[in-house]
């Protein structure tokens, strides 16, 4: 499930941005497919990082997450002719999914799930001693 949509993308970076960068069969005219697939890729890379820390599909997403889609995707957009700027955002949304999945990033609180991994602690009692002490104070 993509995190982000087309409007979104044209909300955050304009129509002019768009149809450069995924170019459809007229000038400045957006390939809507190419942007789909571009946030499909960018949900993806989003979900491995994310999918090791919430369990996935999330819902509703959460906005911080449909702004990290679209810097990814508009990386993505530019192949190898992205700007700095560009380059630098989808580089904070890199980092910034990493601390996801370390935990140190929490994307709020998620219905049914823990942010911090719950561990159990369980102990076995039994009347016989596995350890006896000697009579010299050591164990045998």
């Amino acid at each position: 499930m993509p995190y982000a949509t087309l409007q979104d993308m044209i909300d955050r970076f304009g129509e002019r941005e768009l149809g450069q960068i995924a170019q459809g069969v007229a000038l400045e005219v957006i390939d809507a497919d190419r942007v789909e697939r571009a946030l499909a890729d960018a949900s993806a890379e989003i979900d491995g990082y994310v999918g090791t820390r919430y369990p996935l599909p999330l819902a509703p997403v959460p906005a911080l997450l449909t702004r990290a889609a679209c810097d990814v995707a508009r990386y993505r957009l530019y192949d190898d002719a992205a700007p700095e700027e560009v380059r630098r955002r989808y580089e904070d949304v890199a980092r910034m999914l990493r601390h996801i999945a370390e935990g140190t990033v929490s994307l709020g609180e998620r219905p049914g799930t823990p942010t911090v991994p719950q561990v159990v602690q369980m102990v076995e009692r039994s009347g016989n001693a596995v350890f006896r002490r000697r009579t010299d104070g050591g164990l045998r």
